[in-house]
């Protein structure tokens, strides 16, 4: 599968120092290859699923994806969800970056440059977190996992580029 995107963007970065603890969104923050965002709970190993062996040094969500619940479109169930960046609970959320393609891919953000892992699937946890029905809504766009193959430092406003 080949991808037919030339770039996006990082708009928002998201930490949380534990499991369930709210997401404090910082303008920068330090990635290190193969463990993760410093400060954040699974760099710290106190994460939800931190036990669980996967990929998920960092983890991407697409603000189209929060517009598009935003707008009803397509039309859910329960009508619109108004969901803010730190709600999905992934560290970054970017723009025009079509992230169901970059599995098995090599890209970069800012100086960092990330291999997308799998997709992350919508979990109960996240309906039970927020008091909303976000299973279903977010069947097949709830993000992308990755791993870091180089660290650095990345920004908000940091252009994301493909490598493969």
């Amino acid at each position: 599968m080949t991808t037919d995107w030339t770039g996006g963007k990082l708009l928002h970065i998201h930490i949380a120092p534990a499991a369930s603890h709210e997401m404090e969104e910082v303008p920068e923050a330090t990635c290190v290859a193969g463990q993760g965002i410093v400060g954040d709970r699974y760099y710290l190993k106190t994460g939800t699923y931190s036990a669980k062996p996967d990929i998920r040094e960092v983890t991407l969500f697409e603000a189209e994806t929060l517009a598009a619940l935003a707008k009803n479109d397509p039309p859910l169930q329960d009508g619109p969800i108004a969901l803010t960046p730190a709600d999905h609970r992934r560290n970054f959320t970017v723009q025009g970056v079509p992230l169901n393609h970059l599995v098995g891919k090599r890209f970069r953000v800012g100086e960092v440059v990330l291999r997308g892992g799998r997709l992350n699937f919508p979990c109960k946890y996240l309906d039970e977190l927020l008091g909303l029905p976000l299973y279903l809504p977010l069947y097949n766009r709830s993000g992308l996992n990755c791993s870091i193959e180089v660290g650095g430092v990345v920004r908000q406003g940091d252009v994301i580029e493909p490598l493969d």
